[in-house]
């Protein structure tokens, strides 16, 4: 056999056609994880109360600002038809734009730093998505219950009074989502004018438009996407790693500690068991907004927000172990 033939044979078996479809060896592999619905419990701590304060921060300032008064005008306006912009004493006219240039930047430096530093700040404390999915996560367990009756309730077949329950909660997250709307265009045309349009029924296209158009991103964004949001539409959780170094600060499992897991009584000694800290009780998965098991490692998927840590500490409390 000549070098040539002998080549040839060798390679052969590499183009060989593929089997027809239908054979043993076909495969279909979707490129689209189909979306599980999340249901985070409810968490108390450290956390949490730090995540609330924040909440409760922003949406003050929010809600607030567009009804504050300086010198008989609204404190805070941008008004796009005379092109001025006032903020309190200021008075900032187009030709200063280099101004909000410099504020865009220095926030820009400012989120580089604090993620370099602590994590996803940002993300888990003072991100507009996190915020409103935290309120209207609020919103519905008060009116459907907590986790498991809400999970019950949807695997319950519709009825009035699931019916009633789903028109309700619905109806409580779109007043709110028009309110955040309204707000929005509060700041670009004076509010008070704003309201009474609205009582009228007679805002401009514009303003109509732009109060529908942020009232349903919020409502959507909010109310039925969530994570999806924060897991394939920000870039963020995507170049938040280049970020990271080896002195910041992350949400992580110790599995030095936690290995192996295992469940067992308070009694028990867990070293004599051969088991770690982890009681293995899913607790830290429960309670995460995205849904993802932290034990896992480093995932794109966390926002920093430290439920985890809230709700691992509350059982170790109760087993009697140390904290962290």
């Amino acid at each position: 056999m000549t070098q040539a033939a002998r080549a040839a044979q060798v390679i052969r078996p590499a183009i060989e056609p593929a089997p027809p479809p239908g054979g043993a060896d076909d495969t279909e592999q979707s490129l689209y994880e189909i979306r599980r619905k999340i249901y985070p419990r409810a968490v108390h701590g450290w956390f949490a109360a730090w995540r609330w304060a924040l909440v409760w921060l922003t949406q003050i300032v929010f809600y607030g600002l567009p009804w504050l008064q300086w010198n008989d005008r609204q404190a805070v306006l941008f008004d796009l038809a005379a092109r001025k912009f006032y903020i309190f004493g200021f008075v900032f006219w187009p030709q200063d734009f280099i101004y909000l240039t410099l504020l865009l930047v220095i926030s820009a430096l400012a989120l580089f730093l604090f993620t370099a530093v602590a994590g996803r700040l940002w993300c888990g404390y003072a991100c507009p998505q996190t915020v409103y999915t935290e309120i209207f996560l609020w919103i519905e367990e008060k009116i459907e219950g907590k986790r498991l009756e809400r999970m019950r309730l949807d695997q319950a077949p519709l009825g009035p009074r699931k019916f009633g329950l789903k028109v309700l909660k619905h109806a409580v997250w779109i007043a709110l989502a028009l309110w955040t709307g309204f707000t929005f265009v509060g700041y670009f045309t004076p509010v008070i004018e704003l309201g009474r349009e609205v009582t009228a029924l007679s805002t401009g296209p514009w303003e109509t438009f732009w109060i529908l158009f942020y009232g349903f991103a919020t409502y959507g964004n909010a109310g039925w996407m969530r994570e999806q949001v924060c897991k394939y539409m920000c870039p963020y959780a995507r170049f938040q790693g280049v970020m990271f170094d080896k002195d910041t600060l992350i949400v992580t499992y110790d599995p030095a500690r936690g290995e192996p897991r295992g469940p067992r009584s308070r009694r028990a000694d867990a070293r004599a068991l051969g088991l770690g800290d982890c009681v293995n009780c899913d607790m830290c998965v429960q309670v995460c907004p995205t849904g993802i098991d932290i034990r896992n490692g480093l995932q794109y998927e966390c926002i920093g927000c430290a439920a985890c840590i809230d709700a691992c500490d509350q059982v170790m409390e109760r087993m009697g172990y140390s904290k962290g």
